[in-house]
């Protein structure tokens, strides 16, 4: 696979006010167009695994906008693995040509298995994966949203000595991996804030299962209404920052970790003087799913 690590760069932020701190984005977002930021780290580890273990297929979860998904359709393209997508939704499976994720997944060679969402929260029980194991045959279980021990591996590999000079470490959650390498690769010195695009409090038991630093927390004010929820300031922001920084930002994880920095910036939250650090984990491929969803109800599209 051809990726861009040497592009990972952190690009600073000119902040309209001077509020006595400084903010640059580490630019994972560059790795790759689809396999990009952390979901490249996550599936590093594992393709390696599956390769040494002589799997020829890989077989994930998601849902209609993932962008775990689209990440594993394409490096198992670029890798000559066959791909599998369990997709939340049987609804769904009529309207693949309608959905950008979808769509791309299928051209880059997955095949997928729509079930309920009632099935789909049963889909680490014995009994489903011994079911999809009939279906399909043998293949390399990756978990939804790429989150494990072989993820988190990956995940410690995104903060570099240059690093070490930034008091805050802030991140998008979604299942837990990143800010669990994070945290993991973190300075004694270093805060590690996390910003969940969930709702719920689950999220806190998940992460302490891979971490045993102390120094991290969870900033769960800025979820939006819980997952790809949105609204118009957030749109606004994202469209915004794009104009200001030549940044784009995605509306699931992103632009809602952004909007919650910069709140915290005004707020006073960070201490005078410091350095903080906000990982730009990819997911772009998202924007085109949410612009087709805003343009159905007249609204305002990310630009």
């Amino acid at each position: 696979m051809t990726f861009n690590l040497e592009h990972t760069t952190n690009q600073p932020i000119i902040l309209p006010k001077n509020k006595g701190v400084e903010l640059h984005v580490k630019r994972e977002d560059k790795i790759h167009s689809f396999v990009s930021g952390n979901k490249y780290r996550k599936l590093k580890y594992n393709l390696i695994e599956a390769q040494n273990k002589g799997f020829k297929t890989l077989l994930t979860f998601g849902g209609a906008y993932s962008n775990h998904i689209a990440a594993v359709a394409s490096a198992g393209e670029m890798l000559g693995f066959k791909t599998i997508g369990v997709i939340r939704g049987e609804e769904l499976e009529s309207k693949v040509s309608d959905n950008a994720t979808l769509s791309f997944a299928k051209q880059s060679g997955m095949r997928f298995k729509f079930v309920s969402r009632e099935d789909f929260k049963n889909k680490i029980s014995k009994t489903f994966i011994s079911n999809l194991k009939e279906e399909f045959g043998a293949f390399y279980l990756i978990p939804e949203g790429g989150t494990n021990a072989l993820a988190i591996k990956g995940c410690e590999e995104i903060l570099s000595g240059l690093d070490k000079e930034f008091d805050y470490i802030c991140t998008s959650v979604g299942t837990g991996g990143t800010i669990s390498g994070l945290i993991n690769c973190s300075k004694p010195s270093q805060q590690v804030l996390g910003f969940p695009a969930l709702k719920g409090d689950f999220l806190q038991q998940d992460i302490s299962k891979f971490v045993t630093k102390t120094n991290w927390k969870l900033i769960t004010d800025y979820h939006f209404g819980g997952y790809a929820k949105i609204n118009k300031a957030l749109i606004s922001f994202i469209n915004d920052f794009k104009t200001d920084y030549q940044i784009p930002l995605d509306p699931i994880y992103t632009g809602k970790m952004m909007f919650g920095i910069f709140d915290l910036i005004e707020k006073g939250f960070f201490l005078r003087g410091s350095k903080i650090l906000a990982i730009h984990t990819g997911g772009l491929q998202g924007i085109s799913g949410m612009n087709a969803v805003l343009k159905k109800k007249n609204l305002q599209i990310i630009e």
